[in-house]
């Protein structure tokens, strides 16, 4: 009866307490602008209750009328107030301590006003503004700093190349390192929606603490952790249309023909093709005799789709965080499958993500957190390259054969493929890789011994595998048809026997896995009001095995001291000792050390009357030396290795034998790491606490390259050459970035960016062969992937020749020695003044193709419940040499090679211009025309319209109906338009004739729900 009578009165408290309960509905505001801030916390305090601010600063909160609300928000002070309804808006001060925000640094983050390293950051939505899979593609145009191309848009195999301050040497590994969560990951199967921080480290200051790993610059990403507050919901969808960007164009099958006729007259030769032919095909007749074959159109969907779900739940009170993170990405690519088979063959891919984080504070003084995240993917495509698929689409005419007869048939030309055959007729395969990424750690807070001392202690294991089956078989193919029958069927001839069922065979990856675990000590107090003191200790060591004979493995510390004197001048040291396995015992610990220092100008005294105009001024410099050892590929190179002869035959028919060995790789004991020194000086100013400029100048100088040496005589006894610390590149460059952040009312916002990155090497030394120093060919003191070639002087004219027919030039022109050559076709500059157009001629031409510069812009605006966004990037400074094997029209002599639209610009007895596309054209090969030289070199310059997008937000008492917080509807657009002078294709991608999987266009509606 007492526990009947104790849980009544239970019950009637909890009822009276309901009761009792007031709702207060308010505004969180900037106490100076009067602006709303997004985001704030509202806590009652010492219950598990609070809310969040929307995007207009509102919020909504059930609280007892005795309690008391604690408003917080990074960058402003937090604020208490006694509940009331009569609360209508509450102003937050900014905090000039944490002056705005955090930013995450090399282990660990920092003040934004304390930082005088090189740091570009981006917020996390930005990266969620496209389609594709990997978010290495969001990267370019978004980052000062930052070069990125994209270039190849296949399933799977999209991932963008990018590096940080572009190339700085010829040899080894040039990409940065990245970090998740402070341990080494890929960032290409992350998704966007679990990225809290995304920062690039630029400069010796920033990167000097992760000594040999950080010559190449560091990315450093965290995932989202969970907020004290209520659990908060997000789910966002989104449906893409997909097309490609740009594929090449051809001419029909009827003018490929006539063009060829056309050649043959123009060399005094007989029509190798019939009208009655030509006419057949032009008025449609018989296709399967008569064929107009577009292979690329065959073999590619003029449309696609993708899909992205992301699921973010997160919250938590004083005990424990939690944030959880699930997505799920599916895309289908481009390539034709034949729907009347029983399985599918066209590409897919599907990725499932999924991530948790959880914060527990064990002690009031001790933390514990894990993280457990990963990825499932499984792609399905025919089992064929698609590179080579695009391949063949281009090497196969268009009038040969049809992709399939009319009675079921499939032609092939003998010692030919067919494309159409090959993507949707040989079965399938299906690849699942999959990757599990934990971390453990604990935080120790130490104030007991020192105020401002703390630990933490991490560990990590991350696995990945991956394995494949693959169901093949092979067609039975015929050869193409040389008629018909009196019956009426078409005259064929097996050529080759296939499979009536697919086959079964499986393969699997050994995968990798990593082990990591770190050790740190960190230090932070005030002494005073003038004096910020910051330190970091720290000890790490990762063991990685990808199955190769033994693990890699490397060890090291770091370290970090800085000092802030009245939040004006600021002094940093860092310095990374570090292990590597790849250098003899005692030279296998190299010492990195760097120093920054700042002036905040802006906060001298003198600068108090303009602190309304400039609200930012700081001038910052940093200097200091990182290291790489990662030696294009060669392990222990301090150890000699054995190699193989191939053997020993001996006896009067030489049929005796015994394998045989001799000296490989000779070991260098005392290689060391290559340093790179890197000076920077930056500049950042503020204006009206809404326009921000940041301005970097960087050097970079690149020592002791490890390469394989190429002046060592052959009488020096070496199998192979030895390898050296000695190449030497320099790199150096400049960057800009511009951001103006607007509130012109309560109902107007705009936001517009921008930024420019520039980067530019050059050799210093690399062994080059004294044959070559001081000629045209050196690529000594040129830029790292300087394209080389003839240097045109426009076409041959009838006055060069001394006889046409027979191809002898006049005296003091120059004999080009690739072939004959007859008026139109391409002549050249004799640049060693030898008389004689060879190889010794090359020289420099044009630039690099990885581009120099890298820009983007762009503008967010918003009125209101609508709002709207445009995105631009381009590069410059990037070039290529274009052609190929049958690229020229007619040097496949009509049976390989498919034909330009363009080919009417061209060089023809009618019309010798010399301002033409294609020089002569033959229909043999033209060794003379194909050439690498200015003639063929483009400039692969583009702007991009990358993204468009328009989005409404609907009026909260809408949302209030079906208890949401916010909804958000958008379209957008990706990849709309794009600007170039080279337009054969798309000028991104990784080819020399067109043939490779385009970069993707997408047509996306979506919608972001708040609970």
């Amino acid at each position: 009866m007492r526990k009947i009578l104790l849980l009544l009165c239970c019950l009637f408290s909890i009822a009276a307490s309901s009761q009792d309960a007031i709702t207060i509905t308010g505004k969180v505001l900037d106490a100076e602008t009067r602006m709303p801030i997004p985001g704030a916390n509202i806590i009652e305090v010492g219950k598990n209750n609070g809310a969040i601010t929307d995007f207009d600063g509102n919020f909504e909160l059930q609280v007892s009328p005795t309690s008391t609300l604690e408003i917080s928000y990074v960058g402003y002070l937090t604020k208490s107030v006694p509940a009331s309804k009569d609360i209508t808006e509450i102003l937050l001060e900014v905090n000039a301590e944490s002056l705005e925000d955090v930013v995450v640094v090399g282990y660990g983050t920092q003040k934004k006003y304390s930082v005088i390293s090189s740091v570009s950051t981006i917020e996390p939505e930005e990266l969620q503004t496209s389609s594709s899979r990997s978010v290495s593609n969001n990267l370019a145009g978004r980052l000062a700093g930052v070069i990125a191309v994209q270039r190849s848009g296949e399933l799977g195999y999209d991932n963008a190349q990018f590096w940080i301050r572009g190339i700085s040497s010829f040899a080894g590994n040039s990409s940065p390192l990245v970090l998740v969560d402070g341990v080494e990951r890929s960032l290409n199967n992350i998704d966007p929606a679990e990225i809290a921080t995304f920062s690039i480290l630029k400069d010796a200051a920033a990167s000097a603490v992760y000594g040999v790993r950080g010559a190449n610059g560091v990315i450093l990403i965290t995932t989202k952790r969970g907020k004290i507050g209520k659990p908060q919901l997000n789910v966002r969808y989104e449906h893409s249309i997909t097309k490609p960007v740009h594929l090449p164009e051809f001419i029909g099958a009827v003018d490929y023909l006539e063009l060829f006729n056309t050649i043959a007259r123009e060399e005094g030769t007989t029509p190798p093709f019939s009208e009655e032919r030509i006419e057949n095909i032009r008025a449609g007749n018989d296709p399967d005799l008569y064929p107009d074959v577009n292979w690329l159109d065959e073999i590619t969907k003029d449309f696609a789709s993708n899909d992205r779900v992301n699921l973010t739940i997160s919250g938590g009170t004083d005990l424990l965080r939690y944030a959880f993170v699930a997505s799920y990405y599916n895309e289908q690519g481009i390539i034709e499958r034949d729907p009347s088979q029983e399985w599918d063959s066209s590409p897919n891919l599907d990725r499932y993500n999924l991530r948790s984080n959880v914060d527990l504070n064990v002690t009031p003084t001790t933390l514990f957190r894990v993280s457990i995240g990963g990825y499932l993917q499984d792609l399905r495509r025919a089992p064929q390259s698609v590179d080579n698929l695009f391949n063949l689409a281009f090497e196969t005419p268009p009038y040969q054969h049809p992709t399939q007869y009319s009675s079921g048939e499939i032609p092939v030309q003998p010692e030919r493929s067919n494309p159409w055959a090959l993507a949707t007729q040989t079965g399938y395969e299906r690849q699942s890789a999959s990757k599990l990424e934990s971390l453990f750690s604990v935080e120790q807070k130490l104030d007991f011994l020192l105020k401002g001392l703390k630990t933490t202690f991490k560990f990590s294991f991350d696995r990945y595998n991956a394995n494949s089956v693959t169901r093949r078989k092979n067609p039975d193919y015929f050869n193409p048809a040389t008629g018909r029958l009196d019956d009426g069927s078409l005259d064929l001839t097996i050529y080759s026997y296939g499979q009536d069922f697919l086959g079964y065979e499986t393969g699997s990856d050994w995968g990798d896995k990593a082990v990591y675990i770190e050790s740190r000590l960190e230090y932070s107090n005030n002494f005073g009001d003038d004096n910020q003191v910051d330190g970091l200790l720290l000890y790490n060591q990762r063991n990685y095995d990808n199955g190769d004979r033994l693990p890699y493995r490397n060890q090291g510390f770091a370290g970090r001291f800085s000092y802030s004197r009245k939040r004006r001048y600021i002094a940093e040291f860092n310095f990374g000792y570090n292990g590597s396995e790849n250098f003899a015992k005692g030279k296998r610990f190299g010492f990195f050390p760097s120093v920054a220092a700042g002036w905040i100008i802006s906060e001298e005294p003198f600068m108090e009357k303009l602190k309304e105009s400039i609200s930012n001024l700081k001038i910052r410099a940093s200097y200091g030396l990182v290291g790489n050892d990662q030696l294009g590929g060669r392990r222990f190179p301090y150890i000699t290795t054995i190699g193989d002869t191939g053997g020993y035959r001996w006896g009067v028919n030489n049929d005796y034998q015994r394998a045989g060995r001799w000296e490989g790789d000779y070991g260098v004991p005392d290689l060391t790491w290559e340093t790179v020194a890197k000076a920077n000086l930056g500049i950042e100013l503020g204006l009206w606490n809404s326009i921000n400029l940041r301005a970097d100048i960087f050097k970079e100088q690149r020592r002791d390259i490890f390469q394989q040496r190429r002046t060592v005589p052959g009488s020096s006894g070496f199998v192979n050459n030895p390898w050296a610390n000695y190449g030497k590149v320099d790199n150096q460059g400049f960057e800009l970035s511009l951001d103006v952040n607007k509130q012109f009312s309560e109902d107007l916002f705009i936001k517009a960016w921008g930024n420019f990155s520039y980067a530019h090497n050059e050799i210093i030394e690399q062994d080059e062969p004294k044959a070559l120093i001081g000629t045209s060919r050196s690529s000594t003191g040129k830029p790292v992937g300087q394209i080389f070639g003839l240097v045109d002087d426009g076409l041959f004219k009838n006055e060069d020749f001394e006889n046409i027919e027979e191809g002898i030039l006049k005296e003091g022109v120059p004999e080009h020695t690739f072939g004959p050559v007859r008026p139109g076709d391409i002549k050249y500059k004799d640049l060693n003044g030898d008389g004689r157009i060879t190889g010794l001629d090359n020289t420099a031409i044009g630039g690099t193709y990885t581009p120099e510069i890298v820009y983007g812009f762009g503008i967010n605006t918003q009125y209101k419940n609508f709002d709207i966004g445009l995105f631009f990037q381009g590069n410059a400074k990037t070039d290529r040499i274009i052609g190929g094997q049958y690229f020229i029209p007619g040097t496949g002599a009509a049976a390989l090679g498919n034909i330009y639209a363009n080919v009417n610009d061209r060089w023809t007895v009618e019309n010798p211009s010399q301002d033409v596309f294609w020089p002569r054209l033959s229909n043999q090969t033209n060794a003379n025309n194909g050439m690498a030289s200015t003639w063929w070199l483009r400039n692969m310059s583009m702007l991009r319209l990358k993204n468009a997008e328009i989005g409404y937000i609907l009026p909260k008492k809408l949302t209030k109906k079906v208890s949401m917080k916010t909804a958000r509807f958008y379209l957008r657009g990706n990849n709309l338009l794009t600007f170039s002078s080279f337009d054969l294709w798309d000028p991104e991608i990784d080819t020399s004739t067109g043939f490779r999987y385009p970069p993707i266009q997408a047509f996306t509606a979506g919608i972001d729900i708040n609970f």
